[in-house]
């Protein structure tokens, strides 16, 4: 565990010190769901209306930019190959990495999610239920993240291949997470979405850390 947290630790100092990453994904997060009420129009019942996949969405698509880093940098370094020869297992050498990648990405993106909830006239009842979907279904966008930067390490134009692999395994946490917030709307309790939220984490957490592990070796192989 101590070898865990110090590696969180030097991917979150790593960061911090760019902090190109988080202001990006920010910045994307913000612009790219302010520039919607131009697209939809000022009709503020029709804002609540699409504001829980206006956001969810823009989400989806802001955690996707910094995916790439994910192990780029240590690869092109050949750091990942001497974290990869100590006797750290590999599984928690990816949890480490999604971890640190939702602290700098997934985090911000839960806090500024009040944010767009008020701009896009949100009813307050579904403000809580907006920040525990996102705070339940970001991690997993890093994880199953995490197998896709994986997959992609090495390749030319990883992005956009990345893209590709991830965002059809991101659909179910969309799904929920949009109907977590729909359904508060209707003032109608929001605990089984949050629930359906709650089982993708525990499975990306059982899953994605060997899935991404086996990706990496043949990487590096």
């Amino acid at each position: 565990m101590s070898e865990l947290v110090a590696l969180i630790q030097r991917d979150l100092r790593l960061s911090l010190r760019q902090g190109a990453d988080t202001a990006l994904v920010v910045g994307f997060f913000l612009i790219a769901a302010v520039l919607y009420p131009f697209g939809v129009g000022p009709d503020l019942a029709l804002l609540a209306r699409v504001a829980p996949g206006l956001i969810w969405v823009t989400a989806l698509l802001a955690s996707l930019l910094s995916l790439e880093r994910l192990f780029a940098a240590d690869y092109e370094d050949g750091t990942l190959d001497l974290i990869i020869l100590a006797p750290m297992p590999l599984g928690l050498v990816v949890l480490a990495k999604a971890a640190a990648h939702w602290l700098t990405t997934g985090v911000p993106l839960i806090l500024a999610a009040p944010v767009l909830a008020l701009l896009f006239n949100l009813p307050g009842g579904a403000w809580l239920p907006l920040v525990l979907a996102m705070a339940l279904g970001t991690p997993s966008l890093s994880l199953i993240g995490a197998i896709g930067a994986a997959l992609v390490l090495g390749a030319r134009r990883g992005g956009v291949l990345l893209s590709l692999l991830v965002l059809p395994l991101y659909v179910p946490i969309l799904i929920f997470g949009v109907a977590a917030v729909e359904t508060a709307m209707l003032d109608m309790p929001a605990n089984s979405a949050l629930s359906l939220l709650g089982a993708l984490l525990l499975a990306s957490l059982a899953l994605a850390p060997a899935a991404a592990a086996a990706a990496l070796r043949q990487a590096l192989s």
